[in-house]
């Protein structure tokens, strides 16, 4: 769970919102409306969420996750002002350990046969993890497939033919702003506890730091400990997994994320079907279309994405996309930046083809992209480069479309990346950084491993390179 400082507040909730909704649930109207009645049965009276948390609590588990780190445990002679004199400020010596880190998150089963989906974030580096049933049976479970790029993980415990509560998904574009919701998961630790509020929002794409989001906006009480927990619709189904919230204290102030069921729901059929977690990839980049932006453009208002750069060869380009081309919907549904465009592209599936409505030169146009995945062309061809130069230490990697995603990196860039270095070695020592780009070496341009590799050779004295560091192009000059 996304917070600050782990802080725990006494809030209260505010009853009034609660009755509103209780009320237009019951079927009788607020004070102030035409018609006006009072419940006519027990049963309006008795009014309450009980028989929705019945149907859906059991489906929602708790995650445990224990991960052994490796520690080094200072000693107190190094603090020594005596010692620190004569030695120095000596960082590395200390005694190695190791401890048993736990922590705690929760699931929701969404195959009866025992699939679970929980935060990446809940399960990220654990050596062992166990799955509690709301009946409090414990399973352990194994990861099937995990996507630290829009944190979420599948889960698999093994119920013994075992046909478990499971939740079906909502159509998360089906959403709409003020309608009832309910939070399920394991705040702080304290057990399963159910929270109720609304969708306060739709399409937050500003949270996080993943680049294929489009967040729900809840206001239901959510704490760390509900990461991967249920978001729930008052029809019983999945509308979102709990993920984040917004605190500077570390409690729910009211703002709190979901991921949508459409994206989950594409998650895990991708990671069923026994190839891992594919996704579609549109080949094309692009920015925001700010009011600025939208002045030079001519349009009425700003919106929509500015396509930037495209792939050669790529779904975009196939479909006919055009630089300068604003991508103003996909399959209907308004896009206003690269995250919400790439969240739609997300939700679809392999094989199928996506409608999206562009504007060119004012005007409308409609294309139909082929959903594709990224390929891996060329080989990522992972090397640790030796020998007496400058990039002796560095391990480098062709950069492909699939690749680049995989590591976090521009999908559209090609050339060789430096993945990691070698403490001390000639690479470290020059100063290199993973995620450098190689673009020349003694004026040959570097496109592959190979090319690197052949440019290392010989007897060279003096080396010129140009390297690109993020939106910069930098040259090193090295001296053998």
């Amino acid at each position: 769970m996304t917070q600050h400082s782990p802080i725990l507040f006494r809030l209260a909730r505010n009853g009034l919102a609660l009755l509103c909704g209780l009320a237009l649930l019951a079927g009788f109207s607020m004070p102030g409306q035409a018609q006006q009645r009072v419940p006519q049965s027990r049963a309006e009276i008795q009014l309450s969420f009980a028989p929705l948390v019945r149907q859906a609590a059991p489906a929602v588990v708790n995650v445990y996750t224990r991960k052994v780190e490796r520690v080094v445990q200072r000693s107190p002679l190094l603090d020594d002002p005596i010692f620190r004199r004569f030695f120095g400020d000596q960082q590395m010596f200390g005694i190695p350990r190791e401890r048993v880190a736990q922590s705690l998150g929760s699931g929701v089963i969404v195959e009866a046969d025992g699939v679970i989906v929980t935060n990446n974030h809940v399960i990220d580096g654990a050596t062992e993890i166990v799955v509690a049933l709301a009946d409090r049976r414990e399973f352990e479970a194994k990861v099937i497939a995990a996507d630290p790029k829009v944190d979420l993980a599948i889960l698999r415990i093994d119920p013994k033919g075992e046909l478990l509560h499971a939740l079906e998904f909502r159509d998360s574009d089906d959403l709409q702003v003020g309608e009832l919701v309910l939070a399920i998961g394991n705040p702080f630790g304290v057990g399963q506890t159910v929270t109720q509020g609304i969708v306060s929002a739709l399409g937050r794409t500003d949270v996080g730091d993943a680049d294929a989001q489009s967040f729900i906006q809840t206001d239901a009480a959510i704490n760390p400990g509900n990461s991967g927990g249920a978001l729930v619709t008052m029809d019983g189904k999945l509308a979102g997994i709990n993920t984040a919230i917004f605190s500077k204290t570390g409690g729910s102030v009211g703002i709190g994320f979901a991921i949508p069921s459409n994206l989950v729901a594409a998650t895990v059929a991708s990671a069923l079907s026994g190839k891992g977690i594919r996704r579609p990839w549109l080949g094309a980049n692009g920015g925001t279309v700010t009011t600025e932006v939208a002045q030079g453009l001519g349009l009425e208002r700003p919106g929509g994405v500015l396509v930037g750069q495209i792939y050669p060869g790529g779904p975009a380009d196939r479909a006919g996309l055009r630089t300068g081309d604003v991508i103003l919907k996909v399959d209907g549904r308004e896009v206003n930046d690269p995250r919400a465009l790439k969240f739609r592209i997300a939700t679809r599936k392999l094989g199928e083809a996506a409608s999206l409505e562009v504007l060119r030169q004012g005007r409308p146009r409609t294309l139909s992209i082929p959903l594709t995945e990224a390929p891996e062309t060329p080989p990522r061809e992972v090397t640790q480069m030796t020998g007496n130069h400058p990039f002796a230490g560095a391990t480098v990697a062709n950069l492909s479309p699939a690749f680049a995603e995989e590591i976090g990196f521009d999908a559209l860039a090609n050339g060789v990346i430096v993945l990691n270095l070698t403490a001390g070695s000639p690479a470290n020592r020059i100063r290199l950084r993973p995620g450098d780009l190689v673009v020349k070496v003694n004026g040959a341009d570097i496109k592959d491993v190979g090319d690197l590799q052949r440019a290392m050779r010989g007897n060279a004295q003096q080396w010129l390179l140009i390297l690109k560091r993020g939106d910069q192009m930098l040259q090193l000059q090295v001296r053998a």
